[in-house]
């Protein structure tokens, strides 16, 4: 007699792939300190600080090596930017969700979704 046991707790092991349970919405430290806050600030960067990003970014190109001091206000614009997001409660629980979403048909298909690079 053959028993799959797992040295995670029963809601991490179980599922349909023994992924976890796709309807457990609890969170784990690493996805509200780590997992939640990087797709906070990939989201930012891809939807609400566009401007920013264009402008840091185009001076770098222009600046090379001397976009440490060139760049210093449209670094700080971006920084804060992105900062009133991470702060901003209805964009983080936005995150959370689509977060749970993908997390919830990942255990319950096994198939992980492709990263996307900015």
């Amino acid at each position: 007699m053959s028993s799959n046991k797992s040295v995670l707790p029963s809601k991490y092991s179980e599922g349909p792939h023994g992924l976890g349970d796709p309807d457990d919405k609890t969170l784990r430290k690493v996805e509200v300190e780590v997992l939640i806050p990087k797709i906070i600030r990939e989201k930012a960067k891809i939807l609400k600080c566009v401007k920013e990003v264009s402008e840091f970014e185009q001076c770098c190109k222009d600046s090379s090596l001397l976009m440490v001091v060139k760049c210093r206000d449209q670094n700080t614009a971006l920084k804060e930017c992105l900062g009133s997001w991470y702060r901003n409660e209805e964009f983080k629980q936005f995150c959370t969700e689509e977060y749970l979403k993908d997390r919830s048909e990942y255990r319950k298909t096994g198939i992980k979704k492709p990263t996307r690079r900015a």
